[in-house]
């Protein structure tokens, strides 16, 4: 449908644009307020997680029929308590926890980025070739979450999330660096030989936000800037009012009407946050952002478990 493969390519053209504003603002701010500064990270931070956020609240309405309210009340039942329990392994076993949420992040990143190519070249060229998911999302995966991590100006921004997690690598750092950038280097010449350039450029801009955007904020753009808007796009293709846009002919409609039901999640996050800030020992604006963090860490646990059916479909496409 070619409303709905516009919708894909225009949010793939402005996740792009958005990751490279990111890498320029990063670079323009790191030398107006300084590069250890954390204020501006901070702020540049929250407004992309707030971004990313509602695109994970609407697992309950691709997963259940409406007309079913007792098996959609056992469903938030069970999704919200896996995230408790999520929360509380993160809060009790800080770095554990951590690099459980790491690779799990890493892996869930690269399936669904390659998915949402994947139902991109679908649209485009239904016999088409499509891309291979060995070959990008490994890379795709990876290089938004393990390089901010590993490099020397996470330490800082550590820090100020929560002190027990700066040496989370347990003195690895440079074997993962080396081990990413090489992943990253073969997915990037298995692209070009293909002729895969659009591709290529998607990974070399992850790469260059990895590289030179602080940690705070390499994270945060690809959750909500990349990782978020590329997922609502494919929500779009199971939502009832997103496809009645589509058959308008109403491709801005459509996307809109895969927003809307996350917000009040974005609202719901917040209060909780700021509650479970409030009953800390701690002042607030020390907690919050950890909290922040630890909360969409501990929804990707029950998220990744409800997309996975949905990454398989696309990936099989």
């Amino acid at each position: 449908m070619d409303v709905k493969f516009r919708v894909f390519s225009r949010i793939r053209t402005i996740s792009s644009v958005a990751v490279a504003i990111a890498i320029v603002l990063s670079l323009l701010f790191s030398q107006s307020f300084g590069a250890d500064s954390l204020n501006w990270q901070v702020s540049m931070a929250i407004v992309a997680l707030a971004v990313g956020i509602p695109h994970g609240a609407l697992d309950h309405l691709v997963t259940l029929p409406r007309s079913a309210p007792i098996r959609m009340a056992i469903f938030i039942f069970v999704y919200v308590a896996i995230a408790a329990a999520a929360i509380y392994a993160i809060l009790q076993w800080n770095v554990w926890g951590f690099i459980a949420v790491v690779l799990m992040s890493s892996t869930h990143f690269g399936i669904g980025d390659a998915a949402f190519l994947n139902e991109l070249d679908s649209l485009k060229d239904p016999g088409g070739a499509r891309i291979p998911t060995w070959i990008y999302a490994p890379a795709a995966g990876l290089l938004p979450v393990m390089i901010p991590l590993v490099s020397d100006r996470s330490t800082s921004a550590l820090e100020r999330i929560n002190s027990s997690l700066v040496n989370w690598h347990y003195g690895y750092s440079s074997e993962i660096l080396i081990a990413v950038a090489a992943i990253a280097t073969l997915s990037l010449l298995a692209l070009l030989l293909r002729k895969r350039f659009r591709d290529a450029l998607d990974i070399a801009l992850l790469a260059a936000l990895a590289s030179f955007a602080p940690p705070l904020v390499a994270f945060a753009v690809y959750f909500g800037c990349w990782h978020a808007l590329r997922h609502t796009a494919r929500l779009t293709s199971l939502l009832p009012n997103s496809e009645a846009a589509y058959l308008r002919g109403r491709p801005g409609q459509a996307f809109i009407a895969a927003v809307i039901p996350g917000l009040p999640a974005l609202l719901g996050t917040l209060i909780f946050v700021a509650l479970l800030a409030g009953f800390s020992h701690q002042d607030i604006s020390d907690k919050f952002l950890w909290l922040t963090l630890v909360t969409i860490w501990a929804l990707t646990v029950p998220h990744m478990l409800v997309t996975g059916k949905l990454d398989r479909a696309a990936l099989r496409k």
